[in-house]
């Protein structure tokens, strides 16, 4: 159902830079750049995830209650996805543990890239 998701920038360079390093240990890679928008891949058939310098030349700003899931093959690749990502420059945002909800199960790490987007690492 998701084609791709996108997250703004306001410094291209140390962002592409950032998930260049985070995604690769996903087996991601830079697939499409369109000017201000650059695409990475994972496996064929999977949606994009695209870095942004907002095309209306106004500053991007995070959204407040937006978050983008990254799914990890185990607790074990959260928890290695999660110190990543730190070691790349994101900052913790919750660290790597399970959760629960009276209908749902999963362990995650969440953490925010340099721009402040926040994202995490979710197995279920």
């Amino acid at each position: 159902m998701i084609a791709y998701t996108l997250v703004g920038t306001n410094d291209a360079a140390k962002s592409l830079a950032f998930y260049d390093g985070l995604l690769a240990e996903l087996g991601g890679k830079r697939a499409v750049e369109l000017g201000k928008v650059t695409l990475y891949a994972g496996a064929e058939g999977t949606p994009f995830f695209g870095v942004a310098e907002p095309q209306n030349g106004e500053a991007a700003t995070v959204g407040n209650g937006t978050m983008i899931s990254l799914a990890a093959s185990s607790p074990e690749e959260v928890d290695r996805l999660h110190a990543k990502a730190l070691s790349l420059g994101a900052s913790d945002d919750g660290a790597p543990g399970p959760r629960e909800s009276a209908s749902l199960k999963f362990y995650a790490g969440y953490f925010r890239d340099p721009d402040g987007n926040k994202l995490n690492f979710f197995h279920m």
